[in-house]
């Protein structure tokens, strides 16, 4: 039986990952979009944007948001081939294998996850530009973040792609939920002492940390920017949460596809 979950997860991992790279459109989008979106949205707030005791420019403090933006649209549009796969009777066939209802969604979860993780390496390539020096970058715990914030995202996505039956209402859904819970993360701008309403979002917004464990990946445990704790508290909020929503997805995959 655990065989047969491996392979089952192992297929519909590496089934994902070949729809990614063999769609050159996709690879180009997952570094124009950003690039675009960073530098657009950059300039236009660097003259205005001011941390305190810090020589951050905008550009510099936006650049993990948006890293962590490209691994949100990535879950997002990865899985919401769960839609298609079930309208195309591919999603019966795996259902009528061997393989576990758990299997399938350990391998569209981590299928989603790892082209999220791809598109961010891709972005990645332009730290220098962005005021990081690669030399510098805490590596172990930027691809831990990013990889939890994934497989999170990712199930959550699975989750909403099973329960919903078409794309129109899956993106609907999505953007409701998961681009408000980015722009809260302290992506765009720093949380401020005078609201303390969007502090107390940011502390309850798993999203939020994994913005906060990328600053620290990228420019040292004190961060500007970073939420209060430490990289460590980070990860295990991210953890809980990748946890939480695997279980999710798990539960609505018991539901009849």
């Amino acid at each position: 039986m655990i065989a047969w979950d491996l392979a089952t997860a192992r297929v519909l991992w590496k089934r994902d990952l070949v729809r990614f790279f063999r769609q050159p459109s996709r690879l180009a989008g997952a570094l124009g979009q950003p690039v675009l979106f960073w530098l657009i949205i950059g300039s236009g707030m660097a003259a205005t944007f001011r941390m305190p005791g810090t020589g951050v420019g905008y550009l510099q403090f936006f650049y993990p948001g948006v890293v962590l933006m490209v691994v949100l649209f990535a879950a997002i549009f990865t899985t919401v081939s769960v839609i298609e796969d079930r309208h195309q009777g591919f999603l019966q066939m795996v259902l009528a294998g061997p393989g576990s209802r758990g299997a399938l969604v350990a391998g569209k979860s981590l299928g989603s996850a790892t082209v999220a993780l791809s598109q961010a390496a891709l972005f990645l390539l332009l730290l220098p530009l962005a005021g990081f020096a690669p030399g510098a970058v805490n590596w172990p715990l930027l691809a831990a973040a990013l990889f939890l914030s994934a497989l999170g995202l990712a199930a959550v996505g699975f989750a909403v792609a099973w329960a919903v039956d078409n794309v129109q209402g899956y993106h609907a859904i999505q953007m409701t939920l998961l681009v408000p819970a980015w722009v809260i993360s302290g992506a765009m701008f720093p949380p401020s002492p005078e609201h303390p309403a969007f502090a107390a979002l940011m502390r309850w917004n798993p999203v939020a940390y994994g913005v906060s464990a990328a600053r620290r990946a990228l420019s040292g445990p004190a961060a500007p920017g970073a939420l209060p704790g430490s990289a460590a508290h980070d990860l295990l909020v991210l953890a809980l949460f990748a946890a939480g929503a695997l279980l999710l997805a798990a539960a609505a995959a018991r539901r009849r596809a």
